[in-house]
């Protein structure tokens, strides 16, 4: 069966479909949904900040993080799709024939398998959303004072939806079938989610305070999305490894 396309669809399409009786697109896919808003977000108010004379310092961020939110919400929409598919996979594994010793021997081995995937998926979700609240923060202050509420918007919409995403890694782990990669894989979220709740709140902070900052070092492509001020690029996948439960 293809992945279902949700940027195809009209909003309304969308949440028809989300709140019908069918189990999937779920909260994996509405947590890329609002994390890609957040995004879009984090793109409109770079592009409301070009050719402004009072932020012509800031040129090279508004490139560089207009150019990250326009990828990122993208990229968010793309993994609502995979969240969907992984997670159909992952229940037509459990409805495997396990009559005999061959077919619960693979039975387990295909819930194992899907299961890496559908925890994958709401990984790369909320390293996604790292990326989304690494270019709010640096735009706040350096960006469009009139538009700034809407980064602070975009961080509340990154953070809810990185923790939504969590919940759909951490649900899985149980059938890994490896405690060891399990555990790595909750270490590696708790990280996550504690680093985007300090660039979510850093984001605000600097939305109340109303002030310009000073530019950020010109380092990095604009073109690839890069902060260039010490933190990754936006967007760099960590696959990660992989247990019965998905979302």
């Amino acid at each position: 069966m293809p992945a279902p396309r949700f940027g195809l669809l009209t909003l309304d399409a969308f949440l028809d479909v989300l709140g019908s009786a069918s189990p999937s697109p779920g909260g994996g896919a509405a947590s890329a949904v609002a994390a890609s808003c957040g995004a879009a977000l984090v793109a409109m108010v770079a592009a409301l900040s070009v050719d402004r004379p009072k932020y012509a310092a800031y040129t090279v961020s508004h490139a560089r993080h207009g150019a990250a939110g326009r990828e990122l919400a993208a990229r968010l929409i793309m993994l609502a799709d995979e969240d969907a598919a992984a997670y159909a996979a992952f229940a037509a594994a459990l409805k495997l024939p396990r009559e005999t010793d061959e077919e619960k021997v693979a039975r387990v081995a295909a819930i194992r398998a899907s299961a890496r995937v559908a925890a994958d998926v709401p990984l790369r979700t909320v390293e996604a959303c790292r990326d989304v609240v690494v270019a709010s923060e640096a735009l706040a202050g350096r960006s469009n004072l009139n538009a700034a509420s809407d980064l602070a918007v975009a961080s509340r919409l990154a953070e809810a939806a990185a923790h939504g995403a969590a919940e759909n890694v951490i649900v899985n782990l149980p059938s890994f079938g490896d405690e060891a990669a399990a555990e790595e894989l909750r270490g590696r979220v708790e990280t996550l989610l504690a680093e985007i709740e300090d660039l979510a709140e850093a984001t605000r902070a600097h939305v109340e305070r109303a002030e310009l900052r000073d530019p950020e070092p010109e380092t990095g492509d604009p073109a690839t999305g890069n902060t260039g001020a010490g933190a990754p690029a936006a967007g760099s996948p960590q696959a990660t490894g992989t247990p019965e439960t998905a979302t």
